[in-house]
């Protein structure tokens, strides 16, 4: 991440009053422990997030803060972490289940669309279930193809789970704090490479981030560059590189996929009439794909270029080029290059 990057997503124009600086692990597990000590109805579980604090150290003290009652190991079964989480839900608990990587989510997905998504329609709105499951997202770290994956596509396309992935401390902090206060299952994706690369300003004071509204990164007004997640920094870099140039980058960070900011999304494009789209998930079946329909669907008399993509790749995660993977700025820039001289 570059130090014009890091400014960037350093302070948010949504903070306000009294501040301190932390990364994106550190408001994470601010998230949860102020979240415990409010509402007896939490709780934290899963895979080694007892005593030892989890695979990134996000539960650390928790354990030994709130008690073993509350913060606990679970066996290796993410099926019966997700499932247990769905009857405590159902029974007016809120539970907090982390599934180690994102990659390992599958065993549990029964659960979440048969049973946590369907929980508030199947009952006619008697029942619901607010569980959130946390889990890091994403590659930049050579974890290889079963540590680095981004299945969020999947989970998008479930009616009645909301599916969040912040990019900074600030929206980390807030967004785990509304998903914990909602009544809708959450999935909660948190790109690992910016656990501790991610550092910002975060209010003293207790505060939420709404679910489904964008951050607006960078105004600009020749092209609209849209990302979320752990190709915020190489989104911003890429921004910055076109400034250099005289080219005027709109940046928006999503924040959420599902419910999405449709609205700041089109009122972007319509004024600057190209976009580029940024995520690292496969290109295919990519969430992206949805936000590109919604552009052309609404605004193809207005736009200036097609809308474009930046992806990672249809192939499964490779080691050795784990950056050649990702999205880099070059590639983010040369996409917007296209795009204005189309």
């Amino acid at each position: 991440m570059s130090l014009i990057a890091e400014e960037q997503m350093a302070r948010s124009p949504e903070v306000s009053g009294e501040t301190r600086t932390i990364n994106l692990i550190t408001a994470v597990t601010e998230a949860l422990d102020e979240e415990l000590t409010r509402d007896e109805r939490v709780v934290v579980f899963g895979e080694d997030v007892g005593p030892r604090g989890g695979v990134f150290m996000a539960t650390a003290g928790l354990t030994a803060k709130h008690g073993e009652h509350r913060v606990f190991n679970t066996p290796l079964s993410e099926a019966a972490i997700v499932g247990a989480a769905v009857g405590m839900a159902v029974r007016g608990m809120r539970p907090v289940a982390e599934i180690q990587f994102a990659d390992y989510m599958g065993p549990a997905f029964d659960q979440i669309l048969s049973q946590a998504a369907k929980m508030r329609y199947r009952s006619g709105g008697n029942d619901t279930a607010p569980l959130v499951i946390r889990t890091p997202s994403g590659g930049g770290v050579k974890g290889g193809h079963h540590h680095s994956q981004s299945p969020e596509s999947y989970y998008v396309h479930m009616a009645g789970v909301q599916v969040v992935m912040p990019s900074t401390p600030y929206d980390a902090k807030g967004l785990l704090k509304s998903a914990l206060r909602g009544e809708d299952p959450v999935i909660f994706f948190e790109p690992k490479r910016l656990y501790r690369a991610a550092k910002g300003e975060v209010p003293v004071q207790d505060y939420t981030v709404p679910i489904g509204k964008a951050a607006l990164r960078r105004e600009g007004s020749d092209l609209t560059l849209i990302g979320y997640g752990g190709v915020m920094p190489d989104v911003l870099d890429a921004a910055q590189a076109l400034a250099a140039e005289g080219v005027q980058a709109e940046v928006l960070d999503l924040r959420s996929l599902m419910p999405w900011d449709k609205e700041a999304v089109l009122s972007s494009v319509a004024k600057t009439g190209r976009a580029v789209l940024v995520s690292e998930a496969p290109r295919t079946a990519n969430f992206m794909g949805e936000v590109a329909y919604s552009i052309q669907e609404a605004l193809f008399d207005s736009l200036l270029a097609p809308v474009l993509q930046v992806a990672g790749f249809d192939m499964p995660y490779p080691y050795v080029q784990d950056k050649i993977y990702l999205p880099s700025g070059n590639r983010i820039a040369a996409a917007c290059v296209r795009a204005l001289n189309y």
